[in-house]
């Protein structure tokens, strides 16, 4: 009887071992957070963005927790990582500090969550949807499809082998990742009607569902595939009327102008194409 007791303690040790090593990066933005609508409503000092998206990092967290742990990373991925406090989380740990998602990527986290997302730039019925920059870019194609940051930075995790098993935004942001990762969960916490225009949860509501979405992602993360793109990769960018391509650019191999706002990167692999358009 000793000996089976010895063995059950053991197995319930390892497993609880197992759970506590999983780590999670937790990206966050603004558009997609419940109850924001409004271009002022993201700046990253407004109170209420802050108060709102601290409730749905930790609703992620109180998930993850339920679903038996994680080391959760948060990284604020909104407009110069400004809109975020140490303060404010509840659990976790927060990047302070110039690092962007490739450098975070190489510490070999377990999975990726994306909380407040929007959709890629030209979605229709989509708040606030834009692909990195409303003022500089118009357009951003990745192999001949529109793209955004939530499929370009799965590709990212996705060359780690790292996978994206949650996303918390409007409908149409969960359309996106639904396309390139259907195994994935989603939460989609208001439904755009316009640009800036949208039916959203109240924060209690969506702060539920987030946490019963971070418990699920986390149960089925061995089910959930990375996102990869093999074979050579093609980023084209179109710029804004307001933004021109930099002259510089064209003197890298694999980058070319195509036209008067537009400039092509071309990679043998996915890494050599981002590193030639982020330039990290």
């Amino acid at each position: 009887m000793l000996r089976k007791l010895l063995v059950l303690t053991t197995a319930l040790c390892a497993c609880a071992a197992a759970q506590a090593s999983k780590s999670i990066l937790l990206i966050t933005d603004a558009e997609g957070v419940a109850g924001i609508c409004r271009q002022e409503q993201t700046e990253p000092t407004n109170p209420e963005l802050q108060k709102l998206l601290a409730g749905e990092i930790n609703a992620a967290i109180r998930g993850f927790n339920r679903a038996g742990g994680a080391d959760v990373v948060v990284w604020d991925g909104h407009d110069g990582s400004r809109t975020l406090s140490a303060l404010q989380i509840e659990g976790g740990r927060l990047v302070i500090g110039a690092l962007g998602p490739r450098m975070l990527l190489e510490r070999k986290f377990s999975a990726i969550a994306f909380i407040g997302q929007h959709a890629r730039a030209n979605r229709e019925r989509a708040v606030m949807a834009h692909s990195y920059s409303s003022q500089g870019i118009q357009k951003l194609l990745m192999n001949g499809k529109e793209v955004g940051e939530i499929e370009t930075r799965s590709a990212l995790a996705g060359w780690y082998n790292t996978p994206v098993i949650l996303l918390t935004g409007d409908q149409a942001a969960t359309e996106d990742l639904h396309a390139i990762v259907p195994q994935a969960v989603t939460v989609a916490v208001k439904e755009g009607v316009g640009y800036y225009a949208c039916i959203s949860d109240n924060a209690t509501t969506a702060n539920m569902r987030i946490e019963a979405g971070a418990y699920e992602a986390l149960r089925k993360l061995s089910q959930i595939p990375p996102y990869r793109i093999e074979g050579p990769v093609e980023i084209i960018q179109e710029a804004t009327t307001r933004s021109t391509p930099s002259p510089d650019a064209v003197l890298l191999p694999g980058v070319e102008h195509i036209g008067p706002r537009t400039t092509r990167f071309r990679g043998k692999d996915f890494m050599e194409a981002w590193t030639l358009w982020a330039g990290r």
